[in-house]
């Protein structure tokens, strides 16, 4: 009996250090950047405890360093189901949708540690998260949070302040540019706000200097090659407004915005199949920029591909019932097909949208006293 128990004695101390031999390899690949090789020894270390949610956290952060999301994505889950509600799990879990731009899962577990254990990067995510998911107000407010724990933080008050003007509520951009005024009146954020501002008032030369005055503080700054872009574009420069939404795409590779404008740019040059694929990664990016799904079902056009039209223009139409193009892009696409009552229909429908707007103007214009009634 004494040998039997030895036996399992030594055989309990010989697992328990192989253990800590792949625990102590994993931990130092992880901290030379050595991701595959981290990967390696987790695995082996959680074939020898695979109840341990520390190894799991482990073992999905050096997936997730060697891109692989949806790997991570699902040891972390497997991870919270041996421990529910694990601080560090959920966190971690957060952050690795959040990379991989699953924001609708990100947003409830970046909430849930807001209201748990607020801290600034919980509360800076769950805004971002908002924000890609067109929440503009709400994403205002988790950045307001933010703002309050980390007052000097430049890019989260740059993006409260465009979650504010998404919002159309002016008062607070104004507000914002002044708190990003009183930390560093010469910061790229600064200037970007203040190009925003002279953009909307269509003032395109002074919106033009305060962007290339960002661009030269942070040329990494999000949207200040895409907003610079916008401008030449204005301007008809199509080269330097190409030039600029390519720099913004180098830094943010899933900026929906430069996807969508390039796209529309490569059109206007008559490169269809590369326009295409740009308004493909705008709405991947963004599933709801009813101006990228209409631009989308438009190029399918182009390359005459009706039929992969439809879905993206109905979308666009879904976001937007009073979309008049998208509709008769739409009834386009359909009389292609041979379906030609229900291009009637959506060209009836563009025609009745079209009637309305115009009596509205005129409706407007009436209004405002610019037409006189006839003499009696």
């Amino acid at each position: 009996m004494r040998l039997v128990v030895t036996a399992l004695t030594l055989a309990s101390f010989a697992i328990a250090q192989d253990l800590q031999t792949w625990l102590i390899q994993g931990s130092q690949d992880l901290q030379r950047g050595d991701n595959i090789g981290a990967e390696a020894a987790f695995r082996h270390a959680l074939e020898l405890e695979p109840q341990s949610i520390e190894i799991l956290n482990n073992l999905a952060i050096a997936l997730a360093r060697e891109g692989k999301g949806s790997e991570a994505v699902a040891i972390y889950n497997r991870a919270l189901k041996l421990k529910p509600g694990d601080p560090v799990t959920t966190r971690n879990l957060a952050i690795a949708y959040f990379r991989a731009q699953r924001y609708k899962e990100a947003f409830p577990l970046f909430e849930s540690l807001s209201k748990s254990a607020p801290d600034f990067q919980s509360l800076e995510l769950a805004g971002l998260s908002l924000f890609a998911l067109d929440r503009y107000q709400e994403a205002a407010e988790y950045l307001e949070r933010a703002s309050k724990l980390s007052p000097s933080d430049l890019p989260t008050l740059d993006m409260l302040g465009k979650a504010y003007l998404r919002a159309k509520n002016h008062d607070k951009v104004a507000d914002v540019f002044a708190r990003i005024m009183a930390v560093n009146p010469d910061s790229a954020e600064a200037h970007s706000m203040m190009g925003m501002a002279y953009d909307k008032l269509a003032h395109d030369d002074e919106a033009r200097a305060e962007y290339e005055a960002a661009e030269k503080a942070n040329p990494k700054l999000p949207g200040v090659h895409s907003g610079l872009g916008v401008i030449y574009w204005k301007e008809d420069k199509i080269d330097l407004a190409r030039q600029e939404f390519e720099a913004e795409l180098k830094n943010y590779p899933d900026d929906p915005v430069s996807h969508c404008l390039l796209g529309q740019i490569l059109q206007k040059l008559d490169q269809p199949a590369d326009a295409l694929r740009h308004f493909q990664a705008a709405v991947a990016a963004n599933p709801k920029y009813k101006e990228a799904l209409f631009e989308l079902g438009k190029s399918e056009l182009a390359v005459d591909q009706p039929q992969a039209a439809i879905q993206p223009l109905r979308k666009a139409i879904e976001i937007d019932p009073n979309y008049v193009q998208a509709h008769y892009a739409l009834g386009t696409a359909l009389r292609k097909l041979g379906r030609l009552a229900e291009a009637s229909r959506e060209m009836a429908i563009s025609e009745q949208i079209q009637a309305r707007q115009r009596a509205e103007d005129i409706k407007h214009v009436t209004a405002a006293g610019r037409i006189e009634a006839p003499p009696q």
